[in-house]
């Protein structure tokens, strides 16, 4: 059913546009065949994948600091696999892993198709709370930025989504009001809840088909936001 009034479409980037799994793969990949090539990354990131969406977590709720979720997310990683490595290697390897991170560019299917649509109907927008100079390099890299009027991060708005205020502050900078806006993203914590708290409409992205309230408004696949936008 298509939504009434909506003028501005606000989107989570990371699993919702920006393939964080695909491209977090590639990057470790890179980084183990050049300085750990006993590490096989298919089964790092196995024990990967979970914990990083732990501590991301426990960074949205403000119980670990940004340095802390880089450390741990590496060291509690090569803790399950059983390898054994230095912090002073793992905090190499998180300066390494930020910064091939967003060489890569592998977007959700219909991230394009979708986005044409949109933005001849709506303005678009970008709420993250991943770190400002890296998600504006992906954004960059991957030509997303041409969609998007405005970005709002989570350094900006000195909150985390759920909190209400990085909506009210993303309103704000859109020069828009809540009862005109949707927000898309993949986290029912963070993106939908949110959204949903802070007054906007939400849109839960749901690929992986995970059970939810009927009430929630889903799609499994980007092009079926043609059916609500």
């Amino acid at each position: 059913m298509l939504l009434k009034n909506i003028t501005d479409v606000f989107f989570d980037l990371d699993h919702t546009l920006w393939d964080f799994d695909k491209n977090s793969e590639m990057a470790f990949d890179a980084i183990f065949k050049k300085n750990h090539p006993d590490v096989d990354t298919t089964l790092f990131i196995e024990k990967y994948i979970p914990i990083n969406q732990a501590c991301w977590k426990l960074y949205q709720n403000d119980q670990i600091s940004h340095n802390q979720l880089r450390y741990d997310r590496l060291k509690l990683s090569f803790d399950a696999l059983g390898y054994a490595i230095s912090d002073a290697a793992i905090h190499q390897m998180a300066i390494d892993y930020i910064d091939l991170l967003p060489e890569n560019n592998f977007l959700f299917e219909g991230t394009i198709d979708i986005l044409e649509y949109l933005h001849k109907k709506y303005t678009l927008h970008i709420i993250t709370n991943g770190f400002a100079a890296v998600q504006d390099k992906k954004v960059r890299n991957s030509n997303l930025e041409i969609y998007f009027k405005t970005i709002t991060n989570s350094e900006m708005a000195r909150v985390k989504k759920p909190n209400p205020i990085i909506f009210e502050h993303a309103l704000e900078v859109a020069n828009t009001k809540k009862e005109q806006s949707v927000m898309i993203g993949d986290c029912l914590d963070a993106d939908v809840n949110g959204a949903i708290n802070a007054g906007l409409t939400a849109i839960f992205f749901n690929p992986n088909q995970v059970p939810v309230d009927p009430k929630i408004k889903q799609v499994k696949h980007l092009l079926e936001l043609q059916n609500f936008l």
